[in-house]
């Protein structure tokens, strides 16, 4: 069981187990990290919705929690991430994660100073770029993955990716439990990141009133839409994405400076001033430009405030196939146990099938 589950992604990040927790704003804060990297596993803070100087005070806690080494997610293209990377240096946490628009020589100053760096992807040729610009590992997140995500179910891109690369490959999306975790491994994998299953625990500071939407969601329900942002994103069609969905173009723009003048304090135009030049930059309409400014005020509406039906409620769709909120360190256990049951059944199958083998074909148990 050890030696199964001991792989590459272990002795990269230093953790007992091969599953990440990853770095979902506003829910991986240093309580929920710490929890995760004390069973075993490895949890990354969400550090892109945060300031430089929120990350160092969330490092600080985290280490003030465990001893355990742990990452910091954060967006390379922001005005701060210079200083997010200094901060991570100095205080030596053993990884980072980040997806879009890195910039190679900010990716080797991280890795001149021991970090291990680790980009989220959804797409085989966003892999192959990752590793050519230096991450160490690579997170491939499939379709059924929560919030951004792509086209291509995990099954599907997964071996493609594992194929095409030299590097440890974490599977992302749809997986929840100790089979998902033997199937991924088997698929070439060396560990699993998750999301959602993390954001349906006792330690998720996510209000019980927003958990219980997740509980209740169907999988069926846990749709992707382009209506928030212009991008596709997984979520939970509650009554808000229900409304959004039941706008026309003039419909949405109205609703946007609602959202903008009620969460803005007013500040109408310097908000349509924004958004206009965005328009012009990403080829949206003004309507869907200025929803997608509004898009982190509505997750944090749901996720932070407690009012589910007012926001948005990104989710990965496992979500449908999950009805419990143990704690974090339960929950490893869980995974790790049913991985070891999984693995024990299919060497059973293995030595039976060798055994009937040898039965009907004698040369066999000569070879």
């Amino acid at each position: 069981m050890a030696t199964a589950l001991n792989t590459r992604l272990c002795e990269l990040l230093g953790c007992e187990y091969p599953i990440i927790q990853t770095a979902m704003g506003w829910i991986a804060d240093p309580t929920l990290v710490a929890s995760t990297c004390n069973a075993g596993a490895f949890g990354f803070l969400a550090g892109a919705v945060m300031t430089p100087q929120e990350v160092e005070d969330g490092i600080k806690e985290i280490k003030s929690k465990t001893d355990k080494p742990f990452g910091v997610n954060f967006h390379m293209y922001t005005p701060g991430a210079n200083e997010i990377i200094d901060i991570c240096i100095k205080h030596k946490v053993r990884a980072v994660s980040y997806s879009r628009s890195p910039a190679k020589s900010m990716i080797q100053k991280l890795k001149d100073a021991n970090i291990v760096c680790i980009p989220t992807v959804g797409a085989l040729k966003h892999a192959v770029k990752a590793v050519e610009m230096g991450a160490d590992a690579v997170v491939v997140q499939g379709g059924e993955g929560g919030g951004h995500t792509g086209a291509v179910a995990s099954n599907i891109l997964l071996p493609q990716v594992v194929d095409a690369l030299d590097v440890p490959v974490i599977a992302a999306g749809g997986f929840k439990d100790g089979r998902g975790l033997i199937s991924a491994l088997s698929f070439g994998a060396e560990g699993i990141a998750m999301g959602t299953r993390f954001l349906m625990t006792k330690e998720s500071p996510v209000p019980a009133t927003t958990k219980e939407k997740y509980i209740g969601a169907s999988t069926e329900q846990i749709i992707v839409s382009t209506k928030l942002d212009g991008m596709p994103q997984r979520m939970i069609n509650n009554p808000y994405l229900k409304q959004l969905h039941s706008k026309t173009g003039l419909g949405i723009l109205l609703l946007a400076i609602k959202n903008g003048l009620e969460f803005s304090k007013g500040a109408l135009i310097p908000m349509l001033m924004s958004a206009w030049k965005m328009k012009k930059a990403n080829g949206m309409t003004l309507g869907q430009t200025m929803m997608a400014g509004n898009a982190p005020v509505m997750i944090q509406e749901a996720m932070v405030k407690g009012h589910p039906d007012q926001g948005v409620l990104p989710s990965g769709q496992i979500a449908g196939a999950i009805k419990d909120l143990p704690k974090g360190a339960d929950l490893i256990a869980s995974i790790v146990a049913e991985a070891s049951e999984t693995l024990a059944r299919l060497n059973r199958l293995s030595g039976n099938v060798t055994s009937a083998e040898q039965k009907n074909n004698p040369s066999v148990a000569e070879i």
